[in-house]
């Protein structure tokens, strides 16, 4: 196995570099010096800005140099917005966005594939139209939408009828610092709970009609006719044998629906305050700050490749019949 990962890591490793050349390309077809100082700044002006950034230099050395900072995970280049270093900005929003993501993902898959069981244990029956129907209708409305009746409903009018803020409408704090694990979840509620509610509607409505189809198909083969004419139960029959088998399936959709995940977090950390990754990645691009924008992209480029190398290994534990070669 471990042979495996190493040919995949060195063939996804040219796919890398091309993210990164054609990343740094992009952020310098415009002048960020002029972008930044305006058109009237003097000519020494220009050129003492451009020597602070590092923009002086031959665009291959700043492209060697940022690779080789990012093999060793050297995040120590002073940020051009803020009096930091790039690790400084960056490693602080990598916990915020942890709560909202890796809940939302586990929650969404969990409640989709329940929702999903039950739907093709119930083919064509009034709960199956029921729950089919909600699925597209969920589907339908935007992202935003969600996240202003979540605010308007979920922080506000809930709050007024309970009498205390419950759920809040902007703002974040580090729930990790807390020593009791009440008080901590407590904290992660309070700040998270409503962006990661959030996330799990918009994205159930697609993950429930997939494996709802997944499932359908998985139904209809002989080894579940085979369980079924052994006198199992329908519940053994779709916990142990269908859902088993369908597990390819269902991994590839979770690790395809992650870059959805963090793209929705975008969303939820701009509106509801939030300090993760999405929200400082899109204040470095309004900001120009291209080494803090430099260092996330490349961070998430770098996940989602591991991302689906970790496909790869998970198709040959849930199914024996699958090896790595």
């Amino acid at each position: 196995m471990w042979s495996y990962v190493v040919r995949r890591v060195l063939y996804n490793v040219p796919i890398f570099l091309v993210i990164v050349l054609i990343l740094m390309g992009l952020l310098r077809i415009n002048d960020p010096v002029a972008a930044r100082l305006g058109k009237v700044a003097s000519a020494e002006a220009i050129a003492a800005e451009r020597d602070r950034m590092g923009l002086n230099r031959p665009f291959p050395e700043q492209y060697a140099d940022f690779l080789w900072d990012f093999a060793r995970m050297d995040f120590s280049e002073r940020s051009w917005d803020q009096a930091q270093t790039v690790g400084q900005v960056v490693f602080p929003s990598i916990v915020p966005s942890l709560s909202i993501t890796v809940p939302a993902l586990a929650l969404s898959a969990g409640v989709s594939i329940v929702i999903g069981l039950i739907a093709a244990a119930n083919r064509g029956k009034l709960i199956d139209r029921a729950l089919m129907l909600g699925a597209v209708l969920g589907m339908c409305v935007s992202y935003l939408v969600y996240i202003i009746l979540g605010q308007k409903f979920g922080a506000f009018w809930l709050s007024e009828r309970l009498g205390t803020r419950i759920f809040a409408v902007q703002g974040y704090e580090d729930w990790t610092t807390w020593s009791r694990p009440l008080n901590a979840l407590r904290t992660w509620a309070h700040y998270c709970l409503l962006p990661v509610l959030i996330s799990v509607v918009v994205t159930m409505g697609y993950d429930t009609r997939f494996y709802r189809a997944v499932i359908v198909e998985q139904a209809t083969s002989d080894y579940v006719r085979t369980a079924r004419a052994k006198g199992c139960g329908e519940r053994r029959v779709m916990f142990k044998h269908l859902l088993r088998n369908a597990m390819i399936p269902i991994i590839t959709r979770i690790m395809i629906t992650l870059p959805f995940v963090v793209v929705g977090s975008l969303l939820l950390e701009i509106f509801f305050g939030i300090p993760g990754m999405g929200r400082t990645l899109y204040n470095s691009i309004i900001n120009k700050d291209f080494p803090v924008t430099q260092a996330i992209v490349a961070l998430l480029a770098a996940i989602f490749i591991a991302s689906n190398i970790l496909t790869d290994v998970l198709y040959a534990i849930v199914d024996p019949r699958v090896r790595l070669s």
